[in-house]
């Protein structure tokens, strides 16, 4: 593996952190005490500027390069995660997570395509899902840090007291100071980071007209609604999966409850860590096909009323997820090539389904817990259906490492 691509192995990993406002909405309904629609504001704040920075950001990513996009990008994710560190309320909270978005916008939308200017011929979707990969080591530590302080640390500074009120544990606020202390870690070395941004024969300059031009694609649009469904599906998810153990078998939320999450994100960890591996010899459209079946039998197994099975099934749902995002987006870039700077922005605008398919969930889950996962196994619906749909058109070039 080319050196190059650790320093971006860190950016992802960074890009993993933007995931904890999924994991946060299990914990804040008892930090705070808020409904479930509320509480899925938190995922909401945290995709809700990917809508709105990504395409002008392909924009400036054209004009000043993936390097530079990437520094803004870590500096606006320090601003985020520091807001938590010196105070703390749900709306406080809420800001951060904007900002956190902002930052993980940023990065996304520089992160993805350099991959593929650090990366060897035919590597470009390995190196994706292996970056995708350390992304979700950064989701899991939204789960397994607070958990491994709500044992000792549950008072001090790990204790919110609401006016007139009793204390409430909120082991997860210890995340912001490490990610800030990583987030620093990485801009230094990014800062000393030598790359030859690559730039297509055809490529033309990348304007907001252009990008919503490209949107006109049928095929790019097809695959742009993917990003937006799968996200969601993959943020609804992790924001209900303690909260649909405690409702159903009376799994104790804080505790045994985030289990759950920490499962479904090991589960993507895992599954971006094997998908590395099988994409050196499985052709990425056939694989976008076999983990969306795989997705959408985990989401159907979870109603069926039998414990050792949910749990089962939400680790089968993370396995199928694991690589949806990376293939959805390596798949298109390599068939357009000429349009990456577009493709970047549209794909990584389409994250703000992470925003709106969660609250639709989230009004769901108060009408009835189980029939909110009818939202995320619709989704992944489409994209088995997209995925089919590439399968009979003509192969990618260079989307299998070799």
């Amino acid at each position: 593996m080319n050196k190059t691509v650790f320093p971006i192995l860190a950016v992802f990993l960074c890009m993993g952190f933007g995931d904890a406002a999924g994991a946060l909405v299990n914990l804040v309904t008892g930090s705070f005490r808020v409904s479930n629609t509320v509480a899925s504001l938190i995922a909401s704040a945290g995709f809700i500027m990917f809508g709105l920075l990504s395409v002008p950001m392909g924009v400036v990513q054209y004009r000043v390069g993936k390097k530079n996009v990437l520094i803004l990008g870590l500096g606006v994710f320090f601003v985020g995660v520091m807001i938590p560190v010196f105070g703390l309320s749900f709306h406080w909270l809420l800001l951060a997570v904007f900002i956190m978005g902002g930052g993980a916008a940023i990065l996304q939308v520089a992160g993805n395509p350099i991959m593929r200017d650090v990366s060897g011929e035919g590597k470009y979707s390995r190196n994706l899902s292996f970056g995708q990969f350390i992304k979700a080591i950064g989701s899991l530590s939204a789960t397994v840090i607070p958990a491994l302080a709500a044992g000792r640390l549950i008072s001090g500074y790990f204790a919110f007291r609401p006016p007139g009120g009793t204390p409430r544990p909120t082991e997860w606020r210890i995340l912001f100071p490490i990610y800030a202390a990583v987030i620093l870690l990485t801009l230094g070395w990014i800062l000393t980071l030598r790359v030859q941004e690559k730039q297509s024969p055809n490529q033309k300059p990348t304007t907001l007209h252009s990008s919503l031009r490209a949107l006109g694609n049928r095929s790019i649009r097809l695959m742009v609604i993917g990003i937006f469904l799968y996200v969601g599906a993959e943020v609804s998810m992790s924001s209900k999966i303690a909260i649909f153990f405690s409702d159903r078998y009376g799994i104790d939320l804080t505790r045994i409850g985030m289990l759950g999450v920490g499962m479904f994100f090991l589960a993507l960890t895992l599954g971006r860590f094997l998908g590395s591996v099988i994409l050196n010899w499985v052709k990425p459209g056939h694989f976008l096909a076999i983990t969306s079946v795989v997705s959408m039998a985990g989401i159907a197994g979870i109603f069926v009323d039998h414990l050792p099975l949910a749990w089962i099934c939400v680790f089968m749902v993370g396995i199928g997820f694991a690589n949806i995002f990376p293939l959805i987006f390596s798949i298109t870039v390599d068939r357009f090539p000429g349009k990456t700077n577009e493709i970047s922005g549209l794909m990584v605008t389409a994250i703000v389904g992470g925003a709106i398919v969660p609250l639709i969930t989230g009004i769901v889950a108060d009408i009835r817990m189980m029939l909110s996962f009818l939202v995320p196994l619709a989704c992944i619906g489409y994209v088995l259906v997209i995925s089919l749909r590439m399968l009979r058109q003509s192969p990618v070039a260079g989307g299998v490492g070799r």
